[in-house]
């Protein structure tokens, strides 16, 4: 079998599982095989293809896909279509500067047939792109089955959804202050005009008007928009706050009326004036004033331009006097309708500002000018003509149109309005109906915004929009809306089959009165708002197909967007859906935060402050930038800066330990097979049952506790705690369970051993490939790939299709392999060896030089009373936090307080809430020497690393010592610790000239070199492997050395089957010896492998392995007087031999017919320990004397 590379590059090997999930059409066939499962339904916001995704589109990305995937792997069908939103001022903006189009003019004169054309052709522009990225990422979703905000039968469902509303009379045309976009010529809705503020620097002026039955008093207001001055009908002041008449202490005596605790505005000492009245706001009511302009006087002299009260006037900004422009300001068109200075009534009303924001000729001083740019020559002219106070620079926040970034500004146009503030009370009862992640916005940001929630404005002064369905009369006596294609034909006889404006504006309806002219359709287009609110049922062609489909799944299950969503998207899905039913339109969402350049600000093209998403995915690979993301602050709705050394840590942190541990296992799975002859490792999760080593025990219960959380958390949806666990976990399973497990997992210990740490680990890295699967697709399907041969006693079990990791589910807790003692005793044993390691690095002292002693003191020890002692001196046993312990375990002694200060000064202590360990820092010189020696190991490993050798692969390593004399005793005192753990041969040479390729290192300052020579791998004895064939398949396998020594007489075909006859314990006579080609055998080949079988017995010879040229068996060599002898260690293989070193020592020496002593290199310094494991002595060559 192929073990994976010592290195990996991520993200080249997505590029193949990209190709692999094509050639499979994975995707599709995940949805086919869960097609009878229960349905999840998922809603994906539509982005605007105009532009390109960027990190805030793949954070949202990867959340969904997620939660998807999970869903998909926990028994459900979850259709995944990705939606496009395809109208609105994004696209007609891009066509307004590419073509110079500055206003409604310039479209009609082009003609919307030929304006709608040019956005068309831009609205998929980078869909290519976004498919790419999409993919590239990772993200399984539907393309193909899309939907488009401009697809005619998702339009009709718009149509239908307004005209449900319209029936219920939560429609209705109205005038009303709004945002407005004089770049875009349009309106906005006030949550699009909350997502673009900016720090501004803006004109802040004070000026008079006059009293007209006190001329030399004033009234005077301030104010920062004084483009808005022309258009001023009346002043506001509070009618409860006090007022006060000033006179100016300069020359000038002006006097002037305004809040008194706004005094300090005018006047920066009290010294500048004198205060000739206080008296309530109330009583200025009526007063008169000059205005400041004659262009409306003819009109509203009569009914206008005097003072009203009104308790929205504040203190905190300005004078307390408000001036009213009752079509620029909210308040102020509110204020003026109550005090009847306006009506709805009116045809002509005072607002002076073109669509495009320019004055109009009724301004004739600043006519043609756009109102900002004004604001200078209205300041000049306020001057000249002596109402102006002061002027002056305020700094605050002020909203900018979210597509052309330009200021907007409030403007009193015609719209459409959804009406919201009768539903407020539904929307908070059905908002509760919600699951939110972080609950603190669904609580917080999002209900305070229902709360005060207005009428929605859905209609736009536009064209590239899904046309507003309601035909009228001229004058609006006559009203029918449309909702749907049928209605449409049925009143006008046309049925188009494209919905944009310019296909149904020249669309009749006749009038339902006799001699009327027919009715015409109203020239507005939705907000795309609307449109994307909508999608719940747009998406499915609602209710004109797939009518049961839909209503049984409603509300969706799922969303997930990004908190600036909360005034968007999820608002105008709320809206829509309790209108509508009554009922929420989903019942979970996350909300994910913003994603900023490294140092906090927006990121931005132009600054070019963050790396591109496409080179940091061929960087590192999208699975590494999926954990970053989804382990992130941005998962729970807080800020992102993001770092690309941060996608660098996982792939550094996580996924290369979590790659080794999984190569790890599967070197030992391909070492295991060559054990056995070629038999292919089958994982039997039946094994689990009877494994009784503790850490087995503990990573096993770990791994389920793992399992119960995952599914927990994500049922939960929080993300934020399941990505941390996972994560936790990949550093139990690789820093503790497999560096502790090492000997075990590569057979140096026994059959049993070897079997069931193999059995735990894999079953521990199948269980974390399919629990990761939702997180880092692209690794857990190369991972998956190859231990899918290993499955085929379950494969029956996984499911129908097997390909792919992600066609499997995700595996349910065992939880009787759960054991909470276990996971209690290795932690604390993990917390132990934490304070170990930090007392350590306080003293300095490398965690390669061993230590004599630790104490571990339990603070339940505290709480033992002097009962407690003395019951437990008598009897030698107590209970202590749980645990039985005996007078092996504890001591009972008395000192004085001084003594043991002394005898523990040694000792450098560190603990935690319940622990207190005592280290002894005290290294003896052979510890100092043992930590030289593993020092030494460790620079042999990073030179075999260094080569490219594999562990398996044998070597001599030549070591020279002729700088350090000191360094040398101390190897040749720790030789069998050398050899134990590099388990090669080992060869103590004089001289670097003794050596070829050879490279220096250095321990403390001890200089020492090595140099490493390939070992051919048959160096033993001449020798042919026999595999038994018994009852159909492979029984087992041994090795017999045909000579032994090496140059000594060959065994013939005869004796060897008396010899494995005696180890297979079979009856000769039945059995013959079968070559590979299936000829009975009669010459003996060295390093071949032969087939012991009964002639009745058919052999399958394409089930074994006879490739291999090593001995099956592990065998130790020996050298003696010249001459090459092997020894082996098992035989059959997994049978022990030899129980302990004198066994061994006994069975060699009748190899060799004479007493002898076994070293272990050749200079006979370092003798072999009877204290040595037998196991530890596999492929080595001992040394006779």
């Amino acid at each position: 079998m192929n073990v994976p590379p010592q290195s990996i590059n991520f993200s080249q090997e997505e590029e193949k599982i990209l190709q692999f999930w094509r050639e499979i059409n994975a995707f599709k066939r995940s949805l086919e095989l869960s097609a009878n499962q229960r349905k999840y339904t998922f809603y994906d916001g539509p982005p605007f293809a105009t532009g390109l995704p960027h990190y805030g589109h793949i954070l949202a990305g990867t959340i969904k896909d997620v939660v998807t995937r999970y869903a998909q792997q926990t028994g459900h069908h979850v259709e995944r279509r990705f939606g496009w939103d395809c109208h609105g001022l994004p696209v007609e903006h891009e066509i307004d500067k590419t073509h110079n189009i500055t206003g409604p003019d310039e479209v009609a004169a082009m003609g919307v047939r030929a304006y709608n054309e040019l956005c068309r052709a831009i609205v998929m522009r980078h869909s290519s792109e976004w498919e790419l990225i999409v993919e590239r990422v990772g993200r399984w979703i539907d393309f193909k089955n899309d939907y488009k905000t401009m697809y005619p039968w998702f339009m009709e469902s718009v149509w239908w959804v307004f005209s449900e509303l319209y029936r219920k009379g939560l429609v209705y045309q109205g005038r009303k202050v709004m945002p407005y976009s004089t770049a875009c010529n349009t309106p906005l809705s006030n949550f699009e005009a909350t997502q673009n503020y900016k720090l501004v620097d803006d004109p802040a002026v004070v000026v008079t008007f006059p009293l007209v039955d006190s001329p030399n008093v004033s009234l005077v207001a301030w104010t920062t928009t004084p483009w808005t001055l022309p258009s001023n009908l009346a002043l506001c002041v509070h009618p409860e706050k006090d007022y006060v008449q000033v006179q100016e202490t300069a020359e000038s005596a002006r006097e002037f009326i305004l809040m008194q605790t706004c005094l300090p505005i005018l006047f920066k000492e009290e010294s500048l004036y004198k205060i000739k009245k206080t008296f309530k706001g109330s009583e200025l009511a009526g007063k008169k004033y000059v205005p400041l302009f004659n262009y409306f006087v003819e009109k509203y002299g009569k009914i206008a331009y005097y003072v009203v009260t009104d308790t929205y006037v504040t203190d905190d900004t300005g004078t307390g006097v408000v001036h009213q422009a009752p079509y620029f300001g909210a308040d102020d068109h509110r204020v003026c309708m109550k005090y009847k200075i306006i009506n709805k009534a009116d045809k002509h009303i005072v607002c002076p500002v073109n669509p495009t924001g320019l004055f109009t000729n009724e301004v004739v001083d600043f006519a043609g000018q756009h109102v900002k740019d004004a604001d200078k020559s209205i300041i000049r002219h306020l001057k000249n003509a002596k109402r102006l106070v002061s002027h002056s620079v305020f700094k605050h926040n002020y909203p900018f149109c979210w597509r052309s970034d330009t200021p907007l500004i409030y403007r009193a146009v015609p719209s459409w309005f959804i009406r919201v503030e009768p539903l407020i009370e539904k929307l908070l009862a059905n908002n509760l109906a919600t699951y939110w992640v972080p609950d603190a916005i669904k609580v917080g940001r999002f209900a305070n915004w229902l709360q005060g929630a207005h009428d929605w404005s859905v209609s736009r002064n536009r064209y590239w929009g899904t046309p507003i369905p309601i035909w009228a009369s001229e004058d609006y006596s006559e009203i029918v809306c449309i909702g749907s294609l049928d209605e449409l034909e049925a009143l006008s006889g046309c049925r188009p089959t494209d919905l944009h404006r310019e296909n149904v504006d020249d669309i009749t309806i006749p009038s339902a009165t006799p001699g009327n002219p027919p009715l015409r359709r109203v020239p507005e287009v939705f907000d795309c708002w609307f449109e994307s609110g909508s999608m719940p049922y747009a998406q499915k062609h609602y209710p004109f197909e797939n009518k049961r489909a839909f209503e049984d799944t409603f509300p969706g299950d799922f969303i997930a967007e990004g908190i600036d969503q909360t005034r968007g998207w999820f608002y105008t899905l709320m809206v829509i859906s309790t209108a509508l039913f009554d009922k929420p339109p989903f019942k979970n969402l996350i909300v994910n935060g913003l994603v900023l350049a490294e140092d906090g600000s927006k990121m931005s093209k132009r600054k070019k402050n963050y790396p591109e998403v496409e080179v940091v995915v061929g960087k590192y690979g999208a699975d590494a930038l999926r954990l970053y993301l989804v382990n992130s602050p941005a998962v729970h709705a807080d800020d992102l800066r993001f770092k690309d050394e941060g996608v660098r840590a996982i792939l550094k942190d996580i996924f290369l330990p979590w790659y080794n541990a999984y190569r790890f296992l599967l070197q030992n799975v391909s070492m295991f097979v060559e054990s056995q002859g070629g038999a292919p490792y089958l994982f039997d999760p039946t094994k689990l049952r009877s494994v009784d080593n503790m850490m087995d025990r503990w990573i096993l219960s770990y791994s389920q506790s793992l399992l119960r959380f995952v599914h927990q958390e994500m049922q939960a949806y929080r993300l934020y705690t399941v990505a941390p666990r996972l994560i936790r976990f990949i550093e139990m399973l690789t820093n503790w369970y497999v560096r502790l497990n090492r000997k075990r997992l590569r057979g140096e210990v026994n059959y049993k051993e070897h079997v069931e740490s193999l059995t735990t680990l894999f079953s521990v890295v199948f269980d974390m490939v399919r629990v990761m699967a939702p997180f880092t697709p692209f690794l857990v399907e190369h991972m998956y790939q190859s231990l899918k041969p290993h499955l085929e006693l379950i494969k029956e079990s996984l499911g129908e299709d097997i390909a792919s990791v992600h066609f499997l589910q995700i595996p349910q807790p065992q939880l009787e392999l759960i054991n909470e003692e276990i996971e209690t005793r290795v932690r604390w044993m993990q917390i132990v060896v934490d304070l170990g390691r930090q007392a350590r690095e306080r003293k300095t002292l490398p965690l390669k030089y061993p230590l004599t002693e630790i104490v571990v003191i339990h603070k339940a020890l505290k709480a033992i009373s002097e009962n407690q002692v003395n019951d437990f001196i008598k009897s030698g046993q107590i209970d202590v936090a749980g645990f039985s312990l005996t007078s092996e375990d504890l001591s009972v002694g008395y000192e004085f307080e001084e003594r043991v200060k002394k005898e523990f000064a040694n000792y450098e202590t560190n603990s935690s809430d319940d622990v207190l360990i005592l280290l002894n820092i005290q290294p003896s010189q052979e510890m100092v020497e043992e930590g030289w020696c593993r020092e030494v190991i460790n620079r042999v490993q990073k030179l075999r690393k260094k080569r490219n050798l594999n562990p398996s692969d044998p070597i001599t390593i030549n070591l020279c010592f002729e700088k350090s004399k000191d360094l040398l005793k101390a190897v040749q005192a720790n030789l069998s610790l050398l050899e134990q753990s590099l388990k090669q041969n080992i060869v103590i040479v004089d001289s670097n000239l003794e050596m070829k390729d050879a490279e220096e290192f250095k321990v403390g300052a001890h200089h020492f070199t090595i140099a490493i020579s390939p070992r051919a791998k048959s160096e033993c004895c001449p020798f042919v492997n026999v595999v038994l064939w018994r009852n159909a398949k492979v029984s087992n396998v041994t090795t017999v050395f045909l000579s032994n020594p090496a140059n000594g007489t060959h065994l013939n075909a005869d004796q060897l089957l008396k010899i494995v006859e005696g180890v297979f314990v079979v009856t000769a006579n039945d059995y013959n010896l079968y070559n590979k080609d299936g000829s009975i055998s009669s010459s003996l080949s060295p390093s071949s492998t032969l087939v012991l079988a009964q002639p009745s017995d058919p052999i399958n010879f394409n089930s074994i392995d006879f490739s291999n040229d090593l001995p099956l068996c592990p065998f130790v060599n020996i050298t003696f007087n010249n001459c090459l002898y092997s020894c082996l260690l098992e035989c059959p293989k997994s049978h022990s031999l030899f129980q302990s070193v004198h066994q061994l020592s006994v069975a060699i020496e009748k190899i060799c017919n004479t007493p002898l002593s076994l070293f272990n290199d050749s200079a006979f310094s370092c003798k072999c320990s009877y204290d040595e494991n037998v196991q530890s002595f596999s492929g080595k060559m001992l040394f006779g004397k």
